[in-house]
């Protein structure tokens, strides 16, 4: 899935209950980590739930672009990862940096339907992206 078809899907849904399901949905049908990748150092601190986010680099003609793997023991977690994993991965360091976040959360209509908790841990999982995106592209 793409982040277009990512906003048109949730466009077609008119209230927050059907929002809600999706993003569980977008969990279940994620495909995690495996759990040796369940490690301290993938952790992304500042989470309520359990999440790790593991940077995957592929370079191509001198071109590094940096895709994401990810996981939660929460399963709106888990959607909210799918869906970050979605906006942020195949994409440059550049590319990542100037990614209107805000603009794209606004859009799906995420940020006034998300608890001040989990608000906190998706805008944690964005920065470890932004984190690994400046030293690692």
């Amino acid at each position: 899935m793409n982040l277009e078809e990512l906003t048109d899907n949730f466009s077609l849904l008119d209230d927050w209950e059907d929002k809600y399901r999706y993003l569980i949905d977008l969990g279940e049908e994620a495909e995690g980590l495996e759990e040796s990748w369940h490690k301290d150092e993938w952790k992304v601190e500042g989470c309520q739930s359990q999440v790790w986010l593991v940077p995957v680099i592929q370079e191509q003609n001198g071109v590094k672009r940096l895709s994401f793997k990810g996981d939660s023991d929460a399963a709106i977690v888990k959607g909210l990862v799918a869906i970050v994993l979605t906006i942020f991965s195949g994409k440059t360091a550049e590319e990542i940096a100037r990614t209107d976040i805000d603009g794209i959360f606004e859009d799906l209509g995420l940020h006034e339907h998300l608890s001040p908790s989990r608000r906190n841990g998706l805008n944690a999982m964005i920065e470890k992206i932004k984190f690994y995106a400046k030293t690692l592209g």
